[in-house]
């Protein structure tokens, strides 16, 4: 690749953290820059900044003088924020109630409460007639972080109270569940998961027919599990039966069809260009979501026979590899150690492993080759 194609190249956060976490784990600075096919400078600038402030952004990597420039520059926008409201405050209570009201959706209340030199709950006293559901939102998550995540609905609601603000634990409810907010005493539900047969009517359409298939014609998918610390996580592919190219991954604690749709979400082509996904019957792969988004890219459907895994070989022979070559030679601690390890898996996999299939040629090499025949 000449240096003006790499200039051209952009990359994500997420690919910087993937290489970066690579190279802590003890992968040689050669073998990233040489599979990644990046240049040492800028493998050795992202460490650089990684190790500094574990941001990318220029922002987070400035020198002391442009961080304390930025510092003022932020304290005279508070200044300009106290100014505005002391514009339009009026020596009278009333009229800084309505101010506050009046400004919420700019300015948070516990500010324009100290500038006016009014109490919180003064001013939710004042308002407490129709408080403003913004403001109900606000004290709730408030109360409830400053409880060190420990309040229920009961406890909220006293502390409410307290600041002048009337609500109902009915009301309460539906906000922390809104704003995702789960007390330490709720107990999570035990529900055992139990895999069900998914009775779509959807019939076979590749119908055995693994080889000499156009690029993106067919795209198979399956999931298998992963220890990760005393737990097991699952991972997702999605493989093109043009040249058994991993095309789409995903990782994460449950075997969902929200995993399946992770793994649509990372293809790096225009999902257009699929004509058919092609499944066992795991219940995992029936889902709205799922069904939406492959209508609205007029992608066909296609389920193996109930109960049998010869519909599928290919998935099932291409997690077999995975699970020797990938799942049980390597330990995980952590999802997010397993994200970057399944993506360099998947880089080698698709670069570098060559397979008899393919003619002992990689699925890059096999892609490159066969469309360079066709035009």
């Amino acid at each position: 690749m000449t240096d003006e194609k790499r200039l051209r190249r952009t990359y994500t956060d997420e690919f910087k953290n993937q290489v970066i976490q690579l190279y802590k784990n003890g992968k040689r600075k050669c073998d990233i820059v040489r599979e990644y096919d990046i240049a040492h400078s800028l493998l050795d600038k992202w460490i650089k900044q990684a190790d500094n402030s574990g941001s990318f952004k220029e922002k987070d990597n400035l020198t002391p003088e442009q961080k304390e420039l930025n510092e003022l520059r932020k304290r005279n926008k508070q200044l300009e924020m106290e100014n505005d409201i002391l514009k339009q405050a009026g020596a009278d209570l009333w009229t800084k109630v309505n101010v506050i009201r009046n400004n919420t959706h700019k300015y948070s209340v516990s500010a324009m409460c100290t500038v006016l030199q009014i109490s919180r709950s003064t001013y939710y006293y004042e308002a407490k007639q129709k408080p403003d559901e913004t403001v109900l939102v606000t004290e709730i998550i408030r109360i409830f972080k400053e409880s060190r995540c420990n309040y229920g609905t009961r406890k909220i609601k006293v502390d409410l109270k307290k600041a002048g603000i009337i609500a109902s634990r009915r009301k309460i409810g539906r906000i922390m569940k809104q704003e995702g907010l789960v007390s330490k005493y709720t107990v999570a539900q035990f529900r055992p998961h139990v895999d069900k047969c998914n009775e779509s009517k959807a019939t076979n359409l590749v119908n055995r027919e693994f080889d000499n298939q156009p690029q993106y014609n067919v795209v198979v998918s399956d999931l298998t599990y992963v220890r990760v610390g005393r737990s097991w996580n699952y991972i997702c592919l999605l493989i093109d039966l043009f040249n058994r190219e991993i095309i789409g991954y995903s990782a994460g604690k449950n075997k969902d069809a929200a995993l399946v749709s992770k793994a649509f979400a990372r293809v790096n082509v225009n999902l257009n260009n699929i004509n058919i996904f092609h499944t066992d019957r795991g219940n995992e792969f029936k889902n709205k979501l799922l069904d939406e988004t492959l209508e609205a890219f007029d992608i066909k459907r296609s389920l193996s026979m109930k109960g049998c895994p010869y519909d599928n070989a290919v998935a099932e022979a291409s997690f077999k590899i995975i699970k020797t070559e990938f799942v049980k030679h390597n330990t995980f601690e952590t999802l997010e150690e397993l994200h970057y390890e399944l993506a360099d898996y998947v880089n080698w996999f698709n670069k570098l492993r060559i397979h008899s299939s393919l003619d002992y040629l990689t699925p890059a090499e096999y892609r490159i080759n066969t469309l360079k025949k066709v035009v």
